[in-house]
Parts: structure tokens; sequence; C-alpha cells
């Protein structure tokens, strides 16, 4: 893996948003993992998902009626990605480790595997945010070019029309081919993995099985290739589209920075804190039906800055986040609605679709 380190000698900045955030715990006498609230969208999403999925093979219903609620099957799973698996995946479900790991298998219960999740997510991502070279979040190259450090191609003058559309292959993608790339090559983009055992081989393969004998086998022997086929693709672009713009949302849109790691060592001058901050944005803090289904997401500079906090405390220690940026001159990036972050993701793709101007000029 290219070599990145950031200046954390003197953590100024964190250590005072740690200290203003513990405080709030303290006072407040509140755990930091989840709490009732999280329990319950545990408890009405995944048996949602669970009726919505027995319908789709039992209850006969008009080709259109299926078509729709294949599409709600896809948002229901996207929110128990959100809800469910995140919290867990980073510890912060429960207070209990094996909740943690039970709950974190949604991850697989979705297609994907949580092994290779933690450390594409909790790891590279979370440390290496919008660094090209190391972020496999921004790698979607050679279709999609999201910072100024990646190459250019004449298909990028388009990426802004057609990029909504990639983004409902994402879970597609995710179940057929890149958890087997990562099986294989042993990495994450240019980060090795550490050593399976036999338990996570066991839980890779076993799984996989589960997930195809029960959205692909079980559907075509009870309704047929051609429904199975239809609401399958539904419920999987839906599914992807929701997952993948939830998370550009968060980082590719304007404002937020980017950095670049070659082969040569680099050290970041800002301390990790500080890189959490710049390259990250919140959209839609005040809608409570967005944070609902996202999981907190929306508050995602808060959620990189304390990962292991559960999402149903951010909208609260947000305004500790803020206060303390201001506090140290650090602009806070945020799009008040979801319609402005969208736009903004757009505008940015649309941007960095154009040819650069160097290559203009030896044209």
């Amino acid at each position: 893996m290219y070599k990145v380190t950031f200046n954390n000698k003197n953590r100024v900045f964190f250590n005072a948003l740690k200290t203003n955030v513990d405080q709030y715990f303290s006072d407040n006498n509140i755990r930091k993992t989840g709490n009732w609230r999280l329990y319950l969208k545990s408890a009405i999403l995944i048996p949602a998902a669970t009726l919505i999925y027995l319908a789709l093979l039992f209850v006969p219903m008009p080709a259109w009626a299926g078509i729709l609620l294949s599409g709600v099957f896809g948002f229901t799973l996207a929110s128990i990605g959100f809800n469910v698996m995140h919290d867990a995946c980073h510890g912060s479900y429960s207070t209990r480790g094996w909740v943690n790991e039970v709950m974190g298998l949604s991850m697989n219960a979705l297609g994907g595997n949580a092994f290779f999740w933690k450390l594409k997510h909790n790891i590279v991502h979370h440390t290496y945010t919008n660094i090209d070279g190391i972020d496999d979040d921004i790698n979607n190259k050679p279709f999609m070019r999201e910072c100024s450090t990646q190459k250019w191609y004449p298909i990028h003058k388009y990426q802004h029309n057609y990029m909504f559309f990639l983004y409902g292959f994402t879970s597609l993608f995710l179940l057929f081919i890149t958890d087997y790339i990562k099986y294989i090559t042993r990495k994450v983009y240019t980060t090795p993995l550490k050593p399976m055992d036999f338990k996570e081989h066991l839980v890779f393969w076993v799984s996989k099985l589960i997930y195809i004998a029960l959205t692909i086998v079980i559907p075509i022997l009870l309704l047929g290739w051609k429904p199975w086929l239809v609401g399958f693709l539904t419920m999987h672009f839906v599914l992807g589209l929701t997952l993948a713009l939830t998370f550009q949302l968060a980082h590719v849109v304007e404002h937020a920075e980017f950095d670049f790691a070659g082969m040569e060592p680099k050290k970041i001058e800002n301390e990790w804190a500080i890189h959490q901050v710049k390259t990250t944005a919140n959209f839609a803090a005040k809608s409570k039906l967005v944070s609902w289904f996202a999981g907190g997401l929306n508050f995602q500079i808060e959620h990189h800055l304390f990962p292991r906090i559960s999402h149903v405390h951010y909208p609260e220690i947000s305004k500790i986040v803020k206060r303390t940026c201001e506090e140290f001159g650090l602009q806070y990036n945020y799009f008040p609605t979801l319609g402005q972050a969208i736009a903004s993701h757009y505008r940015f793709m649309r941007a960095l679709g154009k040819r650069p101007v160097e290559l203009q000029q030896a044209a």
C-alpha cells in the first residue's frame, strides 16, 4: 500500500473536539452505542424486508405491483445496510461484541461480505478519505473520474448523464464481481487484506450460496425466470442507486477536498481529524425522514470523526462538532437539503468530466 501519514503530533483540534463530545455523553449519562431508537429501527426494517420478500414469492399480484414492491424491497434493504449493518460493522450497534458481529452479517444478507467491508470501509476509506490511489470508494475508473488527479477519458464528458444509471449496478457488481476480485487478489484496491482464517472463508462461501439460493434459485423455481429477472434487477437497481448515491453525496461534492498518493511516501500536513472535515460533507440534517432511512449517514462529518459512536447520537453531537470547527476556523461542509446535495454532486461530476486544460493546450 502507498504510505500516507498525517501530522498527528499536535492533535489540537481532535483533542478539543473529543473532550467536548466525551463531556456530552458524560453529562447526559448515556452510552455511545445504539439505544432503543436503533433497536426499534431494526425491529421495523428487518421484519419489513422479510414480509416483502415472502409477499413477492407467494402473494399473487399484477406485474406493475411486483415491480413496485421489488423497488421497495431494494430500498428497505439499503436502509438495513445504513442503519443495522453500518453501525454493527463499526462496533457501535451494541456494547456486546458478539451482537455487533451477528448484526454485521446483515452485510452478507445484502449480497456482500462483512469481512471485506470492514477493511474497505472502516480502515481504508475512514483513514484515507478521498485520497486517490488508496480510497477504493473513489476508484470507479475508467467509467468515472471523481477527482482531478484521475486520468481523463473522452467518455467522462458524459459521466454526469450516465452516472446515476451506473450507480444502480453497484450491488450487482459487488455480488458477482468485486467481492471475488478481493477474495482472489487478497487486496482492497491497493491495500492488502489481512489473512482470512477458516471461519471467514466458510462464511464467505456459505453466505454467497445462501444468498444465491434465496434470491435466484428459489424465486425462479416459484415464479419463473422472466418475473424473477425483472424483480431481481429492479430490487438491485434501487438498492445500488440508494447505496452509491448516499455515499457519493458525502464526499464527491463541491467544497470537499481530495489528495493523491503515489509511489513515494506522502505526509498530509493536517492532522487526521482535520483531513476528515475537509474531505466530507453533511446534507439534509434537519430532515428526520432522511436521517431515519439513511441511518444518520447524512451526518457524515460526525460519522467520520467518531465512527464508533452510533448514528442515533449524531444530531446532538453535530452541534458540538460544528461549534468546534468554527472555533478552529474550519469550514463545515453542509447542504441544507437532499436536493441541493444531489445538485452539487451533479455539478461536480460534470466539471470533472470536462477535458482538462493541460490536454486542451497539448492538442
